[in-house]
């Protein structure tokens, strides 16, 4: 009995080391024998994390800031109150569009299977919100069981039942293609027509009309409007009036814009706006 003690101890050693109770690198958030993990990490704005992916799905959220996610299939923009959820595999990059608190959840790949392929924006309920940052408390490797493994769960029900933002910006891959949806995601408010962006392609407006759906899957004017969208959530995340985000996306009035809004997502940019002058509890 005596002589096992320090092999107890050894081996509880050697389990800390493998599994440290708190982290800022996703690396040890991929293997841990745990259905869910929690990372808290902060950014300044410009920090860039290059393409990459995980073994897990991951919940990419902030409770302060905006931050930009492209993949190979599309580009998603992030205010508070809003995350990302991306299926295990996908190639990611991230862009601190402004200071970030990121607060970030790592999904077992079995468990997250239900979420679906992919990448979709849902909405971030205050009470998962309270749960990711509970998580955050537990050490990676949380007891089992316990406190941090009832958490998980609760997590789990809540992404199940969490509210599907439907703005996404699909992405192209034809060249010409591409830098034309690059100038316009640099500028969104730009008031070029198709007919502009198809001199500088060196190809027919004709031919970039039939190539949007194509390669999107949307077309041309659908396509912007969701770059308006994304857009514009950002701008209402910083307080911004919905007539200076309509004058600034180019449109004739803010009743157009505010229309706009509310036929694809069924609410007014006034209902957002009102949420977010309700601040959040400090983290």
């Amino acid at each position: 009995m005596l002589a096992a003690k320090p092999a107890a101890r050894r081996a509880a050693k050697a389990a800390s080391k493998a599994a440290p109770r708190r982290s800022s690198d996703a690396r040890d958030f991929q293997h841990v024998p745990r259905v869910i993990t929690a990372m808290s990490r902060d950014n300044v704005f410009g920090d860039r994390i290059a393409p990459h992916s995980h073994p897990r799905a991951q919940l990419l959220y902030a409770t302060e800031g905006v931050m930009r996610v492209t993949t190979a299939l599309g580009v998603w923009m992030l205010p508070p109150r809003r995350a990302l959820l991306v299926a295990p595999g996908v190639v990611h990059e991230l862009h601190m569009l402004s200071r970030v608190r990121m607060r970030t959840i790592y999904i077992e790949a079995e468990a997250a299977a239900a979420f679906g392929p992919g990448c979709r924006v849902i909405e971030v309920s205050g009470l998962l919100r309270e749960l990711i940052l509970a998580l955050l408390v537990e050490p990676i490797e949380y007891p089992l069981p316990g406190r941090g493994e009832h958490i998980a769960m609760l997590i789990l029900s809540e992404l199940a039942a969490a509210e599907t933002v439907p703005i996404a910006i699909p992405w192209p891959r034809d060249r010409r293609l591409v830098n034309i949806c690059a100038a316009i995601l640099a500028s969104p408010g730009s008031r070029r027509r198709i007919e502009d962006w198809a001199a500088d392609a060196g190809a027919s407006a004709r031919t970039l009309i039939r190539l949007f759906p194509k390669e999107t899957g949307l077309h041309y004017r659908q396509w912007l409007q969701q770059v308006h969208l994304a857009d514009a959530f950002c701008r209402l995340a910083h307080g911004d009036s919905v007539g200076a985000i309509a004058h600034a996306l180019g449109y004739a009035s803010p009743s157009a814009f505010s229309t706009m809004f509310r036929r694809l997502l069924g609410k007014t940019p006034q209902h957002y706006q009102n949420e977010w002058r309700t601040p959040l509890p400090p983290v």
